[in-house]
């Protein structure tokens, strides 16, 4: 195993260079693992642990690089401390096909996990690619991970819908200051994997209709509503939702256009940019993946009247289960938390922005910053 660890001061010296831009909140550590006899590469990025140490998903994909898991490691900053946790934000990747067998994709994680034995900084949890039994391989490693089986005391946080059950509220409670309920609501879900499906669940059970659904491989609309469960059976098939007779089938990147009240991305980022965001037909836009719209394409919805609901906000059901968890904390203990903390967030944000007349995303930043820099006050170099 071979890795590159750049940290403290030496990466602030040029953080500039490395990433494009200053960040005064991080990184405190980037890591990069190498072993080409395993074929592995990864990526360790620690943001800001003055809260806590940080907690963040191990993220596995053909195409991840530094930079995303620099992106997605601030984002796990700002996501934990406006939920209120003792953790800061961090994230790992692998480039390698997720689909891969379970023995093959076991070594890679194990591997990973083993060179990163004493980044006493992060936590592991489950992400895009990996899930329960991973984290049980890691914990296996290093004794150091959320998001286990259930058999080692682990919250199922995947099976239950944690992210998916915080992503509902949030949503719920936006129509509820604008005097809406969900009765009727059309909701367009791009991934329907463990986010995708589960808001979906809950969202239908509250009277919402699901329209439209996409994956990796096609996508699926119908305007009278989806048959949420047919879908799930198709995707567990190992079929696209665009196999599903359910509905007319399209090509998943025509499911930004097709008319619907709320539109969640939930699988990767930036899929909503300067080049398609003017093919939205949605009014609020719930963000269920991390970063999934760029900067300028969020600004431009938001010059629009679309109310964007920040990632970092409404997507952490997953991370605070994983936190209570950490606890040893019960799945009905976090799910109130998850409850309890996103509702109250997505409050504040909405008010703020009202208040302010700011962005959404302006208004959440504002939050989460003011919850970094008072537990930074506490730390005795005033350093993340």
């Amino acid at each position: 195993m071979s890795s590159t660890n750049t940290s403290g001061s030496d990466i602030h010296a040029d953080v500039s260079n490395l990433f494009g831009f200053d960040d005064p909140l991080g990184p405190l550590k980037v890591v990069h693992v190498h072993n080409p006899t395993i074929g592995l590469n990864g990526v360790l990025v620690v943001h800001n642990v003055a809260a806590g140490p940080a907690i963040g998903g191990l993220r596995m994909a053909t195409d991840v690089s530094t930079m995303e898991c620099y992106r997605l490691a601030r984002a796990m900053t700002y996501k934990n401390a406006a939920a209120g946790l003792p953790h800061g934000g961090g994230k790992s990747v692998i480039a390698a096909d997720p689909k891969m067998p379970d023995a093959e994709k076991e070594v890679l994680i194990r591997g990973f996990a083993s060179v990163l034995k004493h980044e006493q900084h992060y936590i592991f949890g489950p992400d895009m690619g990996t899930n329960e039994l991973c984290m049980g391989w890691v914990r296996d490693e290093i004794g150091r991970a959320v998001g286990l089986p259930a058999e080692l005391g682990g919250i199922p946080l995947d099976e239950l819908g944690a992210t998916g059950f915080g992503l509902y509220h949030a949503i719920k409670i936006t129509l509820e200051k604008e005097g809406r309920s969900l009765e009727g609501t059309r909701v367009a879900i791009q991934g329907y994997g463990a986010v995708g499906y589960h808001v979906a669940r809950y969202l239908a059970a509250d009277g919402a209709r699901i329209v439209a659904v996409s994956d990796v491989d096609g996508a699926i609309e119908n305007q009278d509503g989806l048959d949420i469960e047919a879908l799930r059976k198709v995707s567990r098939s190992g079929k696209s939702v665009g196999d599903s007779e359910d509905g007319e089938t399209m090509p998943r990147d025509a499911l930004l256009g097709v008319p619907c009240d709320i539109w969640i991305p939930a699988a990767r980022p930036d899929v909503i940019h300067d080049d398609n965001v003017d093919q939205l037909q949605a009014h609020i836009v719930a963000m269920g993946a991390n970063i999934p719209i760029t900067a300028s394409a969020e600004l431009t919805l938001h010059e629009r009247g679309v109310i964007c609901l920040p990632d970092f906000i409404v997507n952490a059901g997953g991370v605070i289960c994983g936190a209570m968890e950490y606890l040893d904390a019960s799945p009905t203990a976090a799910f109130d938390a998850i409850r309890d903390r996103i509702s109250a967030n997505t409050i504040e944000i909405l008010d703020r922005s009202k208040a302010e007349q700011i962005p959404l995303r302006a208004a959440a930043i504002e939050l989460a910053e003011d919850r970094i820099h008072a537990a930074m006050a506490t730390r005795r170099w005033r350093l993340h």
